[in-house]
C-alpha cells in the first residue's frame, strides 16, 4: 500500500506546481493594461482546482504510506514547477537549476529505497494509545514550551527573525501531519469496511487538524510579508519535512525496527533533497525597475525632468513638518536679531 501512497503524492505534488504556475501566468497576463481581475479568469480558477486536487492527494497519501515518506516528496513540486516555468513560462535556466534538481532527484531516489516500506493500519485504538504515550507526552511538551518561548520573542521582544517565524510553523506543521495521518488512516480504514468515524478521538483530530493548519498559514503568510520567497520557500521546506520527520518517528514509531544502513541512507537522501531545493530557490531573477522615481513624462512649455523627487540637499526636500521647523527657525532668528 505504501507504494500507492508514493505514486498519489508525487502526482498530488505534480498537480500542485501545475497550479502555481497556471496562477503565476494568469497574474502576468492580467497585469497588462486594461485587463479584468484575475479572479475573473477561468484559467486562475483552473488553477485554484488543480491545487485543491493536489491537496487532496497529499492528504489521501498519508492514509497508505508512513509520514516521514510523504511529507519529504514535497520537493517534487518545487523540481516540476522549476521545469515548468523554464518550458512555458520562458523563465532563464541556471546551472544551479539543474544541480539543484540533480540532487533532488537524487534525494527522492533514496528516500523511497530506504524509508519505513511497512504500511500501517491506523484505527481509533491505535491513535489513542500513541496519543497518551510517553514518547508523544514528553514530545508535545518540549513543543509546547519551545512554542511559548518563539512566541514571547516574536511578539513582545519584536524579533523578527526567519528563522524565528518559519521554527514557529514547522512546530505547528508536526501537529498537522500528526492529525492529517490520522484523520486520513481512519477514513482510510472506513472506506474499507471498519467504521472509525464513531469514535471521539477522529474528531479530536480533525479539530486539531483544522486548528494546527490555520495557525500555520497565518505564520507563513507572515513570513512572505516580512522576507523573499526565495528565502522562505527553502527554509520553510526543511523545518516541515524536518518536523514531519520526528513527528511520525515519535508518535506512529515508523523508524521502529528499521536497519541502521537504511536509516542514514535516508537520511542522506533528506540532505540531498534539502539542497537541491535551495540550489533551485536561491537567488531566483526579481523584476527591478530601472526608474526609482515617477515618470511625469513631457510638460508642456517646461524642460522634461525624469524625477520628481526633490534632491536631499535643496530646502524644498522633506515633508510638510520639515518646512514648518524651516520656517520656525527663521521666525527664532529674526527675533534674536531684534
Amino acid at each position: 500500500e505504501y507504494l500507492v501512497g508514493i505514486i498519489i503524492a508525487i502526482c498530488g505534488n505534480f498537480l500542485i506546481s501545475i497550479s502555481l504556475n497556471i496562477q503565476k501566468y494568469t497574474h502576468v497576463r492580467q497585469s497588462e493594461p486594461g485587463s479584468k481581475p484575475y479572479y475573473t479568469c477561468v484559467l486562475w480558477w483552473c488553477g485554484i482546482l488543480l491545487m485543491g486536487v493536489g491537496e487532496l492527494g497529499n492528504f489521501a497519501a498519508y492514509g497508505f504510506a508512513p509520514a516521514s515518506l510523504i511529507a519529504p516528496l514535497g520537493c517534487v513540486s518545487v523540481i516540476a514547477s522549476a521545469v515548468i516555468s523554464v518550458v512555458f513560462l520562458k523563465e532563464t535556466l541556471r546551472a544551479s537549476d539543474i544541480l539543484g534538481g540533480a540532487l533532488a532527484v537524487a534525494g527522492t531516489y533514496l528516500l523511497v529505497t530506504f524509508a519505513p516500506h511497512t504500511s500501517q493500519h491506523i484505527t481509533a485504538h491505535i491513535v489513542q494509545r500513541y496519543t497518551v504515550s510517553w514518547q508523544f507526552l514528553t514530545y508535545l511538551s518540549i513543543e509546547m514550551i519551545l512554542f511559548c518561548v518563539l512566541l514571547y520573542l516574536y511578539k513582545r521582544r519584536n524579533l523578527k527573525h526567519i528563522v524565528v517565524v518559519l521554527l514557529l510553523v514547522a512546530l505547528l506543521a508536526s501537529l498537522t501531519v500528526i492529525s492529517v495521518k490520522a484523520v486520513s488512516g481512519m477514513i482510510t480504514e472506513s472506506l474499507k469496511g471498519s467504521l472509525q468515524l464513531t469514535y471521539p478521538i477522529f474528531y479530536v483530530m480533525v479539530v486539531v487538524m483544522v486548528a494546527s493548519c490555520g495557525f500555520q498559514i497565518k505564520f507563513l503568510n507572515q513570513a512572505m510579508k516580512m522576507f523573499d520567497a526565495t528565502e522562505v520557500v527553502p527554509i520553510n521546506f526543511v523545518f516541515f519535512t524536518a518536523s514531519a520527520i520526528l513527528a511520525g518517528i515519535v508518535f506512529y514509531q515508523e523508524f521502529y525496527g528499521l536497519a541502521l544502513l537504511n536509516i542514514f541512507m535516508f537520511l542522506f537522501g533528506c540532505l540531498l533533497s534539502f539542497l537541491g531545493v535551495f540550489l533551485i530557490a536561491r537567488n531566483r531573477p526579481k523584476i527591478k525597475t530601472d526608474q526609482p522615481f515617477i515618470d511625469m513624462g513631457q510638460v508642456p512649455g517646461r524642460r522634461c525632468t525624469d524625477k520628481v523627487q526633490p534632491e536631499a540637499k535643496r530646502m524644498t526636500y522633506g515633508s510638510l513638518a520639515a518646512k514648518i521647523l524651516h520656517l520656525d527657525k527663521i521666525g527664532r532668528q529674526q527675533e534674536s536679531s531684534t
